[in-house]
């Protein structure tokens, strides 16, 4: 029992100690990254980063709109798949006579022309 009253007392002055050395510490930390932080310089490069952060931010966004030329998600969704595109030209080939109805090479069986 006296054992652990001695670790106990012990790891209290410790914690009380630690938190007041580390407070200090934190507090000195602190006060010197703020100091960095307000140097002139410093704002200088942040501004100048920031906005060539910007600038890439930009580039990114306009080559994947060039890639992707979508203007919003029902533009997106109201764009034929390509087996959409194919029976869309199967139906009018064989509307036009250029193809037997529901004959060899239709959508979907496999065949091709």
């Amino acid at each position: 029992m006296r054992y652990r009253i001695t670790f106990a007392a012990g790891l209290a002055i410790g914690y009380v100690l630690g938190a007041k050395a580390g407070r200090a510490r934190y507090e000195q930390l602190t006060r010197s990254a703020r100091k960095v932080a307000d140097s002139p310089v410093v704002q200088e490069v942040a501004g100048l980063v920031g906005a060539q952060v910007g600038n890439a931010g930009r580039t990114v966004y306009d080559k994947a709109v060039d890639r992707m030329p979508v203007t919003s998600l029902r533009d997106f969704l109201a764009r034929p798949t390509d087996e959409e595109v194919e029976f869309v030209e199967w139906e009018s080939r064989s509307s036009n006579g250029t193809q037997p109805r529901g004959g060899k090479n239709a959508p979907g069986t496999g065949e091709e022309n």
